[in-house]
């Protein structure tokens, strides 16, 4: 071999050596991240469907696409509190980066089983009272999250309630009293209630038996009304509530918009889809080294109105204008 021939293939094994390291990084598999999710819905439930899937959407908009650098194992509490504590120590036992807590109720079984594992959750009420946060600003621990709207907003039901059928004098509340914001919510509605002239009377959601029971005792009387708070188990039997207070013909106010284009009369409440997909983002930033403890708490950014026209006609209600016009979605 000649002395160029010769430099010319020692350059050119020093060339391909120098590569190899570059061509092994790139043929190696990128790491594969663990996410949990916890719904208090159950799995056939189209709008716990539809706040998970706004959750995925936003993650690959961010990046992340399952089997490639994430994997995301699912659990469908359906506001079964015993089926909820297992699932939740099924997904610690998973080892995940971080857990998506969808819904409140959730939250207490989840963060016994998850003492250290990053926590985002959405629709939870008070987590400060609630002792999931130490604050709004400032989380500390491993948890933080999307609140579904504060207390105070739960007076608004009553006042809504009373534009639409200004003969009312008793609402019945529906509510689930074994979680803080069953009783944040009713002291709220009841701080409104004597300026409003109505008397109120709890119902407190169990199961579909004791919904149905409860709510054909209470029609007993005129000039009543129904308040449904944001309970996960009124979520998961809203089609029963519904059909009872439309059978009673029962004015009725419900806190998300799935309600009303259900069949509810009307509802007033934060936007139950967005808090997930901006959950996403703080799903991303854990993954990329950020701690819950320092990514603040956020509140809801839009409340809707929704009115159904064709349940209030079935009903023999007119819906004063004033009200008409505010409405975010009016169905026809």
């Amino acid at each position: 071999m000649t002395l160029m021939r010769r430099r010319d293939f020692i350059r050119l094994l020093g060339s391909v050596g120098a590569a190899w390291p570059l061509v092994a990084r790139a043929q190696q598999p990128e790491r594969i991240r663990r996410i949990g999710v916890l719904s208090s819905l159950a799995v056939d439930d189209p709008e716990g469907q539809a706040r998970i899937a706004a959750f995925v959407r936003e993650l690959q908009q961010l990046g992340w696409d399952e089997g490639r650098n994430v994997r995301i194992e699912y659990r469908w509490g359906a506001g079964d509190a015993e089926r909820i504590r297992r699932d939740a120590a099924e997904l610690v036992a998973f080892e995940p980066d971080v857990i998506l807590a969808a819904g409140g109720q959730v939250m207490v079984p989840l963060r016994e089983a998850a003492r250290t594992v990053p926590i985002v959750f959405t629709q939870t009420a008070d987590p400060v009272g609630a002792g999931f946060v130490d604050s709004l600003a400032r989380p500390g621990g491993n948890t933080t999250g999307f609140t579904i709207s504060d207390y105070g907003m739960s007076g608004k039901w009553l006042e809504v309630l009373k534009q639409v059928a200004p003969r009312l004098a008793r609402a019945g509340v529906l509510r689930d009293a074994t979680i803080p914001a069953g009783t944040g919510q009713w002291g709220a509605i009841q701080a409104v209630a004597p300026s409003l002239g109505v008397d109120l009377s709890p119902i407190d959601v169990r199961d579909a038996r004791e919904i149905e029971r409860a709510i054909s005792e209470f029609v007993h009387g005129s000039d009543r009304g129904l308040i449904v708070t944001t309970a996960a188990l009124a979520i998961r039997h809203r089609e029963l509530i519904i059909a009872l207070a439309n059978r009673h013909r029962l004015p009725a106010i419900y806190p998300f918009r799935f309600y009303a284009t259900d069949g509810g009369l009307i509802s007033y409440g934060p936007d139950s889809i967005d808090p997930h997909r901006r959950a996403a983002s703080y799903v991303d930033r854990i993954l990329k080294g950020e701690k819950p403890a320092e990514l603040p708490v956020q509140a809801p950014t839009k409340y809707e109105l929704v009115i159904n026209l064709r349940t209030a006609k079935a009903l023999g209600l007119t819906i004063p204008p004033s009200l008409l016009t505010r409405a975010d979605e009016v169905i026809e």
